[in-house]
């Protein structure tokens, strides 16, 4: 992962986790692995890496289980917000992207379609 030097680490990686869970990389009720492991995996201080965890667990994403490690909540509602908040940002990119263009809400929606269908042919 590129870090972004702008940009507190503990937060990028605070949305690679919240970005795993989204996607279902990291399922409801998975074990997640070890913050030295993650640490490792990222190259970055495992302080750093306790830090978005915590983040993670104080936003109901994930729980710690005495003596069994962390998982990913169970609770699905949260984890589909997490999901259309994942959706709204991507589409934000979008937005701000097509308006940098001084491209008009239909002629982008249109370009997206035909883009779309060429890509999935």
């Amino acid at each position: 992962m590129d870090f972004d030097n702008s940009r507190p680490i503990y937060l990028q990686l605070l949305e690679e986790f919240k970005l795993k869970i989204s996607t279902g990389e990291w399922g409801p009720g998975a074990k997640i692995d070890s913050v030295r492991n993650l640490a490792s995996k990222y190259e970055v201080n495992p302080n750093t890496v306790q830090k978005a965890l915590a983040e993670l667990e104080r936003e109901g994403f994930t729980e710690t289980r005495r003596t069994a490690g962390r998982f990913v909540t169970d609770n699905e509602n949260l984890i589909s917000k997490l999901e259309d908040n994942s959706f709204y940002k991507i589409a934000d990119d979008f937005i701000s992207g097509v308006e940098s263009l001084n491209l008009k809400k239909d002629d982008a929606i249109n370009q997206l379609k035909i883009y779309w269908e060429e890509k999935n042919d």
